[in-house]
C-alpha cells in the first residue's frame, strides 16, 4: 500500500518561507498571487497490510515523528501499490 501524506501549517501559524515565495511571485510579474503557504509532501511505501492498519501506522509516524501536530496539520491518501 502506498501513502501520499501532506503536511500543511495550522491557519495562523505565520509562514516566512511561504511569504518568501509570493514576495519572490510578485518580482517576477506574478501580482495576483495573494497569498502563499509552503508545506511537506511525502510518500510512503508500507508492506502488505490491511488499509485499517495502515491508517493506524500513519497517523502514528505523523504524530510523532513526520509532523509537529502543535503547529502543523497532516492529510493523508492510501493507495493500492
Amino acid at each position: 500500500m502506498k501513502a501520499k501524506i501532506y503536511i500543511t501549517l495550522k491557519d495562523g501559524i505565520h509562514d516566512p518561507q511561504g511569504q518568501a515565495v509570493q514576495q519572490s511571485l510578485h518580482t517576477l510579474g506574478f501580482e495576483a498571487v495573494q497569498d502563499v503557504r509552503m508545506g511537506k509532501f511525502l510518500e510512503v511505501d508500507l508492506q502488505d497490510m490491511e488499509k485499517e492498519s495502515a491508517e493506524a501506522t500513519i497517523k502514528k509516524m505523523c504524530q510523532k515523528l513526520l509532523a509537529n501536530t502543535v503547529i502543523e496539520d497532516f492529510q493523508y491518501e492510501l493507495f493500492d501499490s
